[in-house]
């Protein structure tokens, strides 16, 4: 209140004179208390502000409402206005909560009742609402005499247990009722609703968040109560606002979650439609959450025709009940990415929002991050639960002790007729019960109350069985109270149900932003493997989950095929490195490391597709796929370049840096880009980074090797298709390519699981584009060579067969022999399996 009151305060410590009082009588005199103004003022202003923070215009940490959101569900719960009940008028719903709880006009109780119906408002909407309710666009819901409403599903969630002494209730404002002073809220509605009020001196903007996403959370600090910020963040990325869109950067998500506050930058979601050259368009299907579609149309309208923004031919809104669509028509020599840069810039496009999480916590006002809204609300589930089973035990035990009772009397109904029928009237009965089978006063009661078909043989085994059950529930509840991890469990367990209920897929898009933290920085630095299967899946595991063995040994299974599927590649890589990945038509993309989902070994993985969304809408055109893929950590150097190695024996070299500045601007990395121009029917089947002083090996299939100059190939711009690489014979193709130098020792592989070192010397260097020498004898013993790797600084091959099978062993163990011999065993395998993939690490 420090800002808000300034102008009061100075104005009041301004006036040189106390106020003075002139009493007329004695009574009079005892009822005034001389009182400086400025300490008058500076209190009562104090406690009206007070009052609105506490009373109308803040959350409750809780539960996520503020008193009018709770005053609401509460009145429909009363009023049994559930989701299964039948719509009431909204006019009634508002009515009654003013008339009980919230007088503080019905517009106010009715404006919020329409936000909690709106789905573009709220994330999880609390009220289902029939009629109209307002739009995205900015329209007004309908007055509340033509408007119906009910709970929505997911309100029952924040209501449940209710009745069991899980929360405590106060007057209402004038004292003829009792209102919750908090609900039991088993949805975490401050986090996944958020929440937006302005109080006196301080305000509150709380985004809403992904039901799944949160669960999760909560789950991570219930398994481990120390786990920490960026941990929470794998779980929790960023908000999830209901009418999607993009948030830049990660930067204004951490600041947020570790103090607090802090600003997203929010975009909507564009595309580009039509082929260059012609006419494009960009059409929006998302915007920023708490913008008004018409709000966003005439802004653009009204620079279009102020000549502030050029390039746009037409404006139009087809959006419909299927979703959102505003066209933006561009003219024939329009650039698309400039036209959406000024939209970004001129209109509320790309908006901030700006997070404060300022919520009360025990009736005061506090500023939370991420960690606290989550021991918050696991601290409230702790009461409830422990009150709820207090409750419940309390019931239990009554419900035992009548029935006690009731079997004493089943047991001796020959006597307990005789007494009543002797006893004169019901006093007498009670009495002559409690001193003749030493009955509680309650049990006697249920003794005299009992109808004469409950003394029959099915309602006393009904009753012995209900007794046994209460039993077991007394020790159930018992335990519960006496250990709060099994209190921990049962709120682990709702939040299960709850997330497996409610729970759907993030709607906004978390991306990358220049100059922004990125989510790499929060995570840990570790070597891992990734894994790629012939059809295109992906997965990512530690490397310290592969043990070293022997030569010969049987593997263990690193990923889980199908029969129409088999493992293609692996390769070790920094967490942190980018991971180009090249296609069998020239395409790269490219993603870091830690962005391949990291899965058991078990697992078969995630699709390509679904990191490069791209790649999966060509491929229903041509058939196209991922073939290799390569870390780097550095894509600035000018002094290394990109080998490509083609089926047909072309080999092409371009600079690094050439593709650099493409990959580092760009956050679409699905929208990839074209690394080679091949030829009509030929295929990339090796890609290599290079310093340009290695020599290149080329290698077959049929065992042939050609060994050349890196120089020997010339420097060729990105769209390039390269020179001739290795001359083949008919039915032969190009398998692999290595980068030699002369003390190299060459590793090579074949099908069967056989394994040869041989120096590269001991390769004659020939020239480009001829046949080379032989490099292996195939035959069926051996299979054909599956690669031809150096071996440099490594120490440890990791090689996949057909089956899934993966082996690490040591490249000691693997003998120098000559050039063309078959070598030796490196992993046994079953009649019908084969080596399919190789890579080597340290």
């Amino acid at each position: 209140t420090r800002g808000a009151s300034e102008s009061l305060y100075m104005a009041a410590t301004a006036m040189p004179h106390p106020l003075r009082v002139t009493p007329l009588d004695t009574e009079q005199s005892e009822k005034i208390v001389p009182q400086q103004l400025v300490d008058e003022m500076k209190q009562s202003y104090l406690d009206y502000a007070m009052s609105v923070i506490v009373g109308r215009a803040r959350p409750d940490a809780r539960d996520g409402l503020k008193p009018v959101h709770r005053r609401v569900l509460y009145a429909m719960h009363e009023m049994g206005s559930g989701p299964r009940a039948a719509y009431k008028k909204s006019a009634r719903i508002v009515g009654d909560v003013m008339g009980k709880y919230h007088p503080h006009g019905d517009q106010a109780i009715y404006d919020t009742m329409v936000r909690m119906a709106q789905e573009f408002s709220l994330r999880y909407p609390l009220v289902d609402g029939q009629g109209n309710f307002g739009s995205i666009d900015g329209d007004r819901a309908a007055a509340m005499r033509y408007t119906e409403s009910r709970m929505a599903s997911i309100a029952l969630e924040v209501l449940t247990d209710l009745e069991q002494d899980t929360v405590d209730f106060n007057p209402n404002y004038d004292g003829s009722l009792k209102e919750p002073a908090v609900l039991p809220g088993r949805l975490p509605g401050l986090l996944v609703n958020g929440a937006a009020g302005i109080a006196v001196g301080m305000a509150t903007n709380m985004p809403p968040h992904n039901l799944r996403e949160v669960a999760a959370a909560l789950l991570l600090v219930i398994d481990d109560p120390d786990v920490e910020l960026p941990r929470l963040m794998e779980a929790v990325p960023g908000p999830d606002f209901p009418t999607g869109g993009l948030i830049l950067g990660r930067g204004g998500i951490f600041n947020a979650y570790a103090t607090g506050q802090g600003r997203l930058k929010v975009r909507g979601r564009v595309t580009v439609e039509g082929e260059p050259g012609a006419k494009q368009r960009l059409v929006f299907t998302e915007i920023p959450y708490n913008l008004e579609k018409n709000r966003l149309l005439e802004t653009i309208s009204e620079l279009v025709r102020d000549k502030k923004l050029t390039g746009i031919a037409d404006l139009r809104d087809e959006s419909d009940r299927r979703g959102m669509r505003v066209v933006v028509e561009l003219r024939r020599d329009a650039q698309p990415e400039v036209v959406e840069n000024l939209l970004y810039k001129h209109t509320p496009l790309e908006s901030t929002f700006a997070i404060n999480n300022v919520a009360l916590v025990n009736n005061r006002p506090r500023r939370l991050g991420l960690r606290e809204l989550l021991d918050i609300y696991l601290d409230h589930r702790r009461e409830v639960v422990t009150r709820r089973s207090r409750f419940q035990l309390r019931q239990a035990r009554d419900r035992a002790h009548i029935l006690e009772g009731l079997l004493i009397a089943h047991a001796n109904l020959d006597a307990v007729i005789a007494l009543v029928r002797e006893a004169e009237g019901r006093e007498a009965v009670l009495t002559g019960l409690q001193e003749r089978f030493e009955l509680s006063e309650v049990q006697a009661k249920a003794i005299a109350d009992m109808r004469l078909y409950q003394l029959s043989r099915l309602d006393v085994k009904e009753r012995r069985n209900e007794l046994a059950e209460l039993r077991t529930r007394i020790a159930e509840l018992e335990a519960v109270l006496a250990d709060p991890a099994r209190v921990l469990a049962l709120i682990r367990t709702e939040l299960e149900e709850l997330r497996e209920k409610f729970g759907d897929e993030r709607r906004t898009e978390i991306v990358e932003d220049e100059g922004e933290l990125v989510m790499e920085d929060l995570i840990e630095r570790h070597q891992v493997v990734v894994m790629r299967t012939r059809a295109g899946y992906l997965k990512r595991m530690r490397l310290d989950d592969y043990r070293a063995q022997h030569r010969g040994g049987k593997g263990r299974t690193g990923i889980r095929t199908r029969d129409d599927d088999i493992p293609d590649e692996i390769y070790t890589l920094s967490s942190h490195d980018y991971l180009l990945l090249f296609t069998s038509l020239g395409g790269m993309y490219w993603v870091k490391a830690w962005q391949v989902p990291e899965m058991g070994h078990q697992a078969r993985g995630t699709p390509v597709v679904q990191l490069l969304t791209k790649l999966d809408e060509r491929g229903h055109d041509i058939d196209e796929r991922v073939l290799r893929m390569l870390p780097v950590a550095n894509l600035q150097s000018s002094e290394h370049y990109l080998l490509f190695a083609t089926r047909r024996g072309v080999v092409k070299k371009t600079r690094l840096d050439e593709y650099s500045s493409r990959i580092e601007r760009s956050w679409k990395s699905d929208q990839g880009l074209r690394a080679i121009t091949l030829k009509e029917g030929d295929r990339v089947v090796d890609v290599a980074i290079s310093d340009g002083h290695s020599e290149i090996m080329l290698a077959t299939a049929d065992g042939r090797a050609n060994r050349f100059a890196e120089g020997d190939v010339r420097h060729i711009g990105r769209y390039g298709q390269g020179v001739r690489g290795v001359r083949l014979e008919e039915g032969d193709t190009v398998v692999s390519m290595a980068l030699l130098t002369a003390d190299d020792l060459l590793l090579t592989v074949t099908e069967r699981g056989f394994g040869k070192l041989a120096p590269a010397e001991n390769y004659r260097r020939t020239r480009r584009g001829g046949k080379g020498v032989t490099n292996l004898k195939v035959d069926t013993k051996s299979g054909c060579v599956v690669a031809a790797l150096p071996t440099r600084d490594a120490n440890q091959l990791l090689a996949t067969t057909r089956s899934g099978k993966v082996i690490r062993t040591g490249i000691e163990t693997i003998r120098v022999i000559n050039r063309v011999g078959r070598g030796v065993r490196v992993m046994r395998l079953d009649d019908d399996d084969a080596v399919v993939a190789v890579t080597l690490h340290t």
